[in-house]
């Protein structure tokens, strides 16, 4: 939702001027308002990246320049530039992750979750995003355009039955004081193994998105790693946030926390398909493929998981 120019040393954000159902950017005082929010959640967990906010001014002469004077016509989060090849990411790719790094950033990880003040009143909001983002999980996945009915079907009706039936339990762990205002976006590329470990590009536009259970987060990042080649890592990281955080859910809500996570996923690639102009079209099907069967690979761990049977897709990678 932004333009990104990068210097030798530093990144500048610049927010794009749009609307959407879960953000609105529409305005210099809006985008103002969530460049500082940007800032201002970001050091939580990355303040050695993020400088501050900018001006970005327009002088008599129509000459364009940050800070200093003349108009003001909009502006922009100032950012120290990370090495592209120590995000977590690439490392792992390269296969150039430790486990004393994971560590670190499990670490940074827990100690975060447990200075978070606990929503017990503003939970329910957490619950809320589940229920409604499966709904458009699968009114996206099941769209005929996309052939991906027969391989979608299983687990989304799975995340489905889960949701009703393990809702007293979230709703539980909700009074409990399990439920905080988390990191909103953690995937691997937005981890930095640099010194110490930086865990930039917190959602900032939406707090209700925040809402959720440390487990849930944890284990997404952990997904993600695996997708790409490390499953060693979600146990370093769920070991971590369980020795600071002892209120582990059971294997069916890790389950669910997991195949909710790797459908929307599989949700958001298809959508690219609905952009115009549609970049990388060729990208976007099988990634989603790839996410669904991820999908079914969390439900394994169900304690008392139904038998079923997958389905092949056509063109599937």
């Amino acid at each position: 939702m932004s333009w990104v120019f990068l210097t030798d040393e530093l990144v500048y954000k610049l927010k794009k001027p749009v609307r959407h159902a879960f953000l609105d950017f529409s305005t210099i005082r809006k985008r103002h308002l969530y460049c500082n929010e940007e800032l201002r959640l970001n050091a939580r967990l990355a303040a050695e990246t993020y400088r501050r906010v900018v001006a970005l001014c327009r002088d008599a002469s129509g000459h364009f320049g940050l800070g200093g004077s003349g108009r003001v016509v909009d502006w922009l989060v100032e950012m120290k530039r990370l090495p592209q090849s120590d995000m977590l990411d690439q490392r792992i790719r390269g296969g150039r992750a430790a486990a004393a790094e994971i560590n670190e950033v499990a670490k940074r990880l827990v100690d975060f979750y447990a200075e978070r003040r606990a929503e017990i009143a503003g939970g329910g909001a957490y619950l809320r995003h589940l229920i409604g983002e499966q709904r458009i999980n699968r009114a996206i996945l099941l769209r005929p355009e996309f052939a991906l009915s027969h391989t979608a079907f299983g687990p989304l009706d799975m995340v489905d039955g889960l949701l009703q039936r393990l809702r007293p339990q979230i709703e539980a762990r909700i009074l409990r004081g399990a439920i905080v205002e988390g990191h909103g976006d953690l995937r691997p590329e937005h981890v930095c193994l640099c010194q110490p470990p930086q865990i930039i590009d917190c959602l900032e536009f939406n707090r209700s998105m925040r809402i959720i259970d440390p487990y849930d987060e944890i284990n997404y990042l952990g997904l993600e790693c695996e997708m790409l080649g490390a499953p060693w890592v979600r146990p370093l990281l769920g070991q971590a946030l369980e020795s600071r955080l002892p209120d582990r859910p059971d294997a069916n809500l890790l389950a669910l926390y997991g195949t909710f996570r790797a459908l929307l996923r599989a949700r958001l690639c298809v959508a690219h398909l609905l952009e115009k102009p549609v970049r990388h079209p060729e990208k976007w099907r099988p990634l989603a493929i790839r996410y669904i069967r991820q999908a079914e690979r969390e439900l394994l761990s169900l304690q008392s998981p139904p038998a079923r049977k997958s389905t092949p897709v056509c063109g599937e990678a």
